[in-house]
Order: structure tokens, then sequence, then C-alpha cells
């Protein structure tokens, strides 16, 4: 297959940066555009939640140098969204009325803060949590003796909740689930947070719906009412599949369908990051996941089936989350409320390792302020290892 001439990114965050980047570090020589909504040079985003709203960092890390794209030729069209997408014609027009040809095409549009759908949800007060302007601007919000209320209790409500404690704040974190991340971990490693924000004073009233926002809070299923100086919506985030829904691609579960390598049901045009709802070879499904690690990875590895080859990205999904003195990375993918759970370690002291098992395969593993088993838990999981529990639980784990 020829070499492609002009390839064309839709999106400037961590999934389309890294695969331009990529790329050019595979030897591609042509044209190379990425087109980004937000007017920063692209960066990551787990700083937002965690260093820069802890008063620990005032910017995130970048994707890359300053000077990456200038001297490697990538142009960087920020502050301009593309608008329709063309398959057909090979073309994409963007908001300022141009239109650029391609002969491939990644999208990598990324994903948009959830908001409730309920009395007062578009409230411009109410706070979310996805740039940079929204990191700083919540932190200049987080001071001592503010009343902070967080509906969701998931990664981002918790680490919001953390950084919120810092600062002196009072927390109140909403959820219409028991525990807060039981989805991801289930109801043990569950109550390892629920208890862990607890005794850093943060008031939990879980098992309770949101009916509607006010000016001052929340009203609350139940009849009540929290009142809240900063009122913060971390409930997930939606993909931004308008442009492929509206080009005709197709999607699934949530996301663009692409297969193992990556690529879309149009010839040509790729899809990474958030908004892919990746054949997972690994997992024998398709697999949507909304973390840095799989941003990146799939950023980098499009690059290579752009460019001709056939390889599919088998990596397994990693995430990590940082909370007051509690450090933890998770791998794989784990069906948190059915498979086996299985702990090594002294999980009331907070250091030790859960694995998720089904079938006595390994089907996750997560290690929490132990650090020292990372690459023999990767090990474990990419090969969905057959392991017994009693071995898990103390046994040598290389």
């Amino acid at each position: 297959m020829a070499e492609p001439q002009r390839i064309v990114i839709i999106g400037s965050g961590l999934a389309g940066a890294a695969a331009a980047g990529a790329l050019r570090e595979r030897g591609y020589t042509g044209d190379l555009v990425v087109f980004g909504r937000e007017e920063h040079q692209p960066y990551e985003l787990p700083a937002l939640s965690k260093q820069m709203l802890l008063g620990d960092a005032d910017e995130p890390n970048r994707v890359h140098e300053p000077e990456f794209y200038e001297t490697r030729q990538v142009e960087l069209r920020l502050g301009v969204e593309v608008v329709r997408v063309d398959v057909a014609g090979r073309v994409v027009e963007d908001s300022t009325g141009a239109t650029r040809s391609y002969d491939r095409l990644i999208l990598a549009t990324g994903s948009t803060p959830r908001r409730l759908p309920v009395p007062g949800g578009d409230l411009p007060g109410l706070r979310t949590l996805r740039t940079v302007e929204d990191s700083l601007a919540l932190r200049r919000e987080l001071t001592d003796g503010v009343e902070v209320v967080i509906v969701g209790a998931g990664w981002i409500g918790c680490e919001v909740a953390a950084a919120a404690r810092r600062h002196g704040a009072s927390v109140t974190v909403v959820d219409p689930v028991d525990l807060p991340l039981r989805r991801v971990l289930g109801p043990r490693m569950g109550e390892v947070f629920r208890d862990l924000h607890a005794a850093h004073d943060v008031t939990w009233r879980l098992g309770i719906g949101v009916d509607g926002f006010t000016e001052h809070g929340v009203r609350l299923a139940d009849g009540g009412a929290l009142t809240g100086d900063v009122v913060v919506v971390a409930v997930g985030a939606a993909p931004n599949l308008g442009l492929a829904r509206d080009a005709g691609l197709a999607l699934a579960d949530g996301g663009v369908a692409v297969d193992a390598a990556l690529r879309t049901s149009a010839p040509h045009v790729f899809a990474v990051g958030d908004i892919a709802a990746h054949d997972h070879p690994r997992h024998g499904r398709r697999v949507r996941v909304e973390h840095w690690a799989n941003a990146k990875g799939q950023g980098e590895h499009v690059a290579g089936t752009v460019l001709g080859q056939d390889e599919p990205y088998e990596a397994s999904p990693y995430f990590f989350t940082d909370q007051y003195d509690l450090g933890m990375e998770y791998r794989g993918l784990a069906d948190a409320e059915r498979d086996e759970l299985v702990v090594r370690g002294d999980v009331d002291a907070r250091e030790f390792t859960a694995f998720w098992l089904r079938d006595g395969r390994v089907q996750a593993a997560m290690n929490v302020n132990q650090w020292d088993d990372g690459e023999a838990l990767q090990l474990l999981v990419d090969a969905r290892a057959e392991v017994a529990p009693e071995r898990l639980c103390g046994g040598d784990l290389g």
C-alpha cells in the first residue's frame, strides 16, 4: 500500500497528539494536521484532578515539548473545531468554513463531562472537570471552610473530594450507588475508599439520587437538600460521537466501532481513545476505556495501522489514582460484582494487592501502596494466568 500523503487528526488531546508523534517517529513524511477545539498545545489530563487541583502544579504535562510540532512539521490547528466529515469525498470541514482533504483520517475527539438531566442541571455555576481552565477555576474555589457538594462517587468525584479536604473545605459526596467506585471495584474495595474518605471527614450520602440543582445546592431524591458554596458534578463523561455518527460510521457499545487494529467501518478512517469501542483480542469483546494509558497507547498504535501494518492493539487497560496517602494502580478489566476477589496483604493498613479471578484466571490486579510487583502483575493480567488463590495470597508472583 502506498504511503498516504495527507493525514488529518481530529482531536488535540493525548490520543491525537500521541498519534501525530508516533507517525513522525515511524518515518512518515507527508502532510500532518491536528485539529483541536482548545487553544492549548496538547496536554495530558491526569494532573487536572490530581497535582493541579491539589496545588502541587499549575499546569499539566504536555504530550510533546512546545517546539516538537514546528520541528516535526505537524500543523496544529488549535481553537478550530471540525464540524463535518465527508467520508466518501475524504474531506473535513472546520468551524472557519475551510475544508481539508485527507488520505487517512484519525478520530480522537475525546469526551465531554456528563450533566444530569434534572431541573437546574444546566445551571452555569455547576462545576465539571475536563480542561485546564476547569481545574484552575475549581482550585480557586476550594478554600478553607467552603462547603463543597460533589455529585458522583467515581474516580473524579473521589479525587476532587481528596483535594478539597486538603484545602480545608467541608465535603459531602452524593451518589445513588451504595459504595464509591462499586461498579469498577466491587463492594469490598468500595468499602476501602469509603472508609478512607470518612477517615478524612468526608460526609457520604450514598444510595440517594439527585432530583435537581438550585443556586444554593442540591435537591435529593429522598426529599432532603444539601447547601453548597461549590457544587461539582462528577457523573462520568460522554464520548464525543457526533462527527462519527453524522459521517455514517458504525457505532457500538457506546462508541465508534473499531476492529482489533483500530480501523472504523469506513475505509481510511480510524478511531482512538475515549470514543473507540475496540474489538479487544484479549477480552473477546468490545472494550471502551476512558483512561490516560488507553489514549496514549491507542494513539501510538494507530500510527502503524495508518501506515499499513495490521497488528492488533492488545494492551490491558491501566489506570491509577492518588487520594490522601493512598496510591493505587489497576491493570486489566474485571467484572467486579461477579469475579472472585483474592486479596494479598493488609487491607486495614491500606497496603495490599487485590486480584479478580474468573474461572481461575487473573482478569485484573490492583496494587495499593505497594510498588514492587508492577511488572509481575502486568504479566499475570496480560496472560490471563491461571493461578491458585493461595499462591496469590502469599506465594511468589514471579
